[in-house]
């Protein structure tokens, strides 16, 4: 059971998501009544209050497992299903904390946090330099012409669909994007890969991978929906699988080298 007193006017929906409940979780819920704002039973997304009480008769699944913490930094392995921002409002009520970076909804995976400003500073003026190296696990469909190699194209962010664009040439607007992948197996109709990121751009193993016709299986917005529904994918099979840290001065100097991984 998750019971949560609404803090200012918010639709159920996303109230029960800055609490850790995913969107596929909330909608069932509200499919069986199994929730109730002010001691009555709701069925539909409806618009709270500030002091509306909600109860919701739910076993929420832990949003996340722990996987590194000292001084400095967090690491967490963050759950698919649960929105990065929620996730670090959850953290934050342990202590001091700061966001550095983010996770799609339903990519699961590696996350870090600053535990204080020092930390920050020096983490997000890491992402900023690649002093990080970060990999993830996909699942595509289709196979590449070559087991291993680097995709090398041009990434625009196309606000109106919430979506990004990959072109083979410069564009008005765009960034350079590279992505490096290594096959790890050939399935019946799909690969597992391992994936670096070079550059880390909204969207980017989503929108490259499917620009070369291998979009990562269970990806609603860049994929295809028949092909998801044969291999029975609901959710996109892509995972922050571990991160690499490179630090030769500084506070974090004591972490260079360092292997933060989510495991299997």
């Amino acid at each position: 059971m998750v019971e949560i007193v609404s803090t200012k006017t918010i639709k159920l929906v996303k109230l029960l998501a800055e609490n850790g409940v995913s969107f596929s979780a909330a909608q069932r819920v509200l499919r069986k009544r199994d929730v109730k704002v002010n001691g009555a039973r709701v069925g539909e997304d409806v618009l709270l209050c500030a002091g509306d009480k909600v109860v919701a008769y739910i076993d929420a699944a832990p949003t996340h497992t722990l996987l590194y913490e000292d001084e400095n930094i967090l690491a967490v392995n963050k759950r698919k299903g649960v929105e990065s921002a929620a996730l670090f409002a959850e953290l934050s009520s342990r202590g001091e904390l700061y966001f550095i970076h983010r996770l799609d909804t339903n990519t699961d995976g590696v996350m870090l946090f600053a535990k204080n400003k020092t930390a920050e500073r020096e983490l997000l003026h890491g992402f900023k330099t690649r002093a990080f190296e970060k990999y993830y696990l996909a699942e595509v469909y289709g196979f590449f012409e070559r087991d291993e190699g680097e995709l090398c194209d041009y990434l625009v962010k196309d606000a109106a669909s919430s979506a990004v664009k990959i072109y083979k040439t410069p564009v008005k607007g765009a960034a350079p994007v590279v992505t490096a992948y290594r096959v790890l197996e050939k399935r019946e109709q799909t690969s597992l890969l391992e994936i670096r990121l070079v550059t880390g751009k909204t969207h980017q193993i989503r929108a490259h991978t499917a620009f070369y016709g291998h979009f990562v299986v269970g990806d609603g917005k860049y994929g295809k929906e028949s092909v998801n529904r044969a291999l029975k994918a609901k959710k996109q099979r892509l995972t922050a699988q571990r991160i690499v840290l490179h630090f030769t001065g500084g506070a974090l100097a004591y972490l260079d080298g360092k292997t933060i991984e989510r495991g299997n």
